[in-house]
């Protein structure tokens, strides 16, 4: 099925309040990203999911925002979520400015062009992502090891977590990325 499952809300069917942010988001993207319309149907379920966003990813911490595209990009593709793959992969390249980074992590980042303390990092996220039944003292030691405390630690799961429920919503609902998502940040930019 090459189509989503719900249609996509309409700009000028929005709410006041989410048509301001979503021209904010085409601003400065120069498109609007499918997940805006697509959650738009039930405006009080985006204004959580994007304020619940907003708080996890735009925030000040010990993670730079390489860091946090970098977990979305790789526990989405653990969950298979293509759109999520794409759309966080995109930014991943442009963040870090590494064309080759986001398909590397979707794919193995275990081998991927990637510093020990990502790597460090990946591994917990993806045992929150598959197994975070299982997190221990080792776990949260291993991240110390790499200069991460345990604010940071709660930041890695809870962008595990809540791309979890983002996966999953894309994933069921067939959301297609946008077409500019495949190619942003593969070339570098002429000057």
């Amino acid at each position: 099925m090459n189509t989503p499952r719900y249609p996509l809300t309409e700009l000028k069917d929005l709410p006041d309040d989410i048509r301001t942010k979503v021209l904010e988001v085409q601003e400065k993207a120069g498109f609007v990203p499918n997940v805006f319309l697509a959650l738009a149907r039930r405006p009080a379920e985006w204004r959580a999911f994007f304020a619940y966003h907003d708080a996890l990813m735009l925030k000040d911490s010990g993670l730079t925002k390489g860091d946090r595209e970098m977990i979305v990009t790789t526990t989405s593709a653990a969950n298979k979520c293509l759109y999520c793959v794409v759309a966080h992969g995109a930014i991943l390249r442009i963040y870090e400015k590494k064309p080759l980074v986001a398909d590397q992590v979707a794919v193995n980042y275990r081998k991927a062009d990637i510093t020990p303390r990502q790597r460090a990092m990946l591994d917990f996220a993806m045992k929150v992502c598959l197994h975070s039944d299982e997190i221990g003292e080792a776990d949260f030691a291993a991240l110390h090891g790499h200069g991460f405390n345990d604010e940071d630690a709660w930041d890695i799961a809870a962008i595990t977590a809540f791309f979890g429920l983002s996966n999953r919503m894309a994933s069921f609902s067939n959301m297609l990325p946008n077409p500019e998502f495949y190619v942003m940040g593969r070339t570098p930019k002429q000057k």
